[in-house]
């Protein structure tokens, strides 16, 4: 199969672990994000997202055919829908599509942006990625998704996995990370002590096997942000996170790494 393109052309689409409607939701794409298709079964498409490298299997309706071409510029995208519940995109019928935070605001002209041919109005003001401070903004920036849900797979302003939040939230500050904590882990610098630690360095923590399952946001060396339940803000020592709730520790730190000097 010669290489062919997409965008997703939807608010939030399903990245799924296998082609069907009852498979594991791995992972999202937002509106914007531009796919590598390697594989097509029906309606079901395995797609490779060209942010993060990350893949999955999705509804083909809900991608828009682009060229590679513009593949690779939007490899660069650094305009995006601001942190806000109100981002709106008005289709040509009319219709309004709601947009989370850190979605990538496509081939943007004369106020419009397009995925493949359709051609969708703003009604909000671009966010761009680089003109941020990373240590002026990132405690800010983390805290605008408080109280949104944990969900397995989630990267929309309606459920957030932990990895899903850290990635988001470090995309409107300029910086791509990989998809999974366990990948998160391996970029970055290493802070030796807790004591260390800076607001926007990541916490990771491991299970019993050793293996990083869990990532959050240090506002402070002893207190974290992250996704749990929901995204929330607790205490953080040595040991790890202490869930308040739960009466004792819930995540055994590992490691951190720090992004920005």
């Amino acid at each position: 199969m010669e290489n062919q393109y997409g965008i997703c052309r939807v608010a939030v689409a399903p990245l799924r672990a296998d082609a069907s409607d009852k498979a594991e939701i791995v992972s999202q794409l937002l509106f914007g994000d531009h796919v590598e298709i390697i594989q097509k079964e029906e309606r079901w498409w395995l797609i490779q997202n060209g942010y993060d490298g990350y893949e999955g299997w999705m509804d083909f309706r809900q991608l828009a055919p682009i060229s590679q071409d513009q593949f690779a510029e939007m490899h660069d995208c650094k305009l995006l829908a601001p942190l806000s519940f109100n981002n709106v995109l008005s289709a040509a019928d009319g219709s309004a599509y709601h947009l989370s935070p850190a979605s990538n605001i496509p081939f943007l002209k004369d106020g419009y942006c397009y995925a493949g041919e359709e051609k969708f109005k703003l009604n909000f003001e671009v966010y761009d990625n680089r003109a941020i401070n990373f240590k002026d903004q990132v405690t800010g920036t983390a805290k605008f998704f408080r109280n949104i849900p944990y969900l397995w797979g989630g990267r929309h302003l309606f459920g957030l996995d932990c990895s899903g939040f850290t990635q988001t939230v470090f995309k409107m500050l300029g910086i791509k990370l990989n998809r999974d904590a366990s990948q998160q882990a391996e970029q970055g610098e290493l802070v030796g002590f807790l004591a260390e630690c800076r607001a926007g360095d990541l916490a990771f923590f491991d299970n019993e096997e050793g293996r990083i399952t869990h990532v959050g946001i240090m506002l402070s060396p002893n207190e974290i942000i992250h996704s749990s339940a929901k995204v929330k803000i607790d205490p953080i020592d040595d040991q790890g996170i202490f869930n308040k709730e739960l009466g004792k520790y819930s995540h055994k730190l590992r490691i951190i790494k720090r992004f920005v000097d």
